[in-house]
């Protein structure tokens, strides 16, 4: 059986939005990659930040607090935070089952 595909967490800004590329597994072994796109993300402090979840193979709690956390430190610093789809089976899942789509955005990537 394959090895199932490690997280990868891309950060980039695109004008006035700041983009967090993840591909592979999202699961509790990929906490340091995700944290550290998160920090840079605040640092960055940019109106967006965009979420790009196309090639998310595996999702599980950790993605959800941690799409969760980031929503709210967008907040409260008066930021926004998009998911960029299509979003692949496991992450919709995880988000439709727990109901916690309704407090995101998904745009369409082009």
């Amino acid at each position: 059986m394959p090895a199932a595909p490690e997280l990868r967490a891309h950060v980039d800004r695109d004008g006035k939005t700041f983009v967090i590329t993840v591909s592979g597994d999202v699961d509790y072994a990929a906490v340091d990659g995700f944290d550290r796109a998160w920090d840079a993300a605040d640092h960055a402090a940019m109106p967006v930040t965009a979420v790009d979840l196309t090639r998310v193979t595996f999702a599980d709690s950790m993605l959800l607090n941690a799409l969760i956390e980031a929503r709210l430190r967008h907040q409260a610093s008066g930021r926004d935070l998009v998911l960029v789809g299509p979003l692949g089976p496991a992450v919709s899942r995880l988000l439709t089952i727990t109901g916690a789509i309704r407090l995101f955005t998904v745009v369409e990537g082009g």
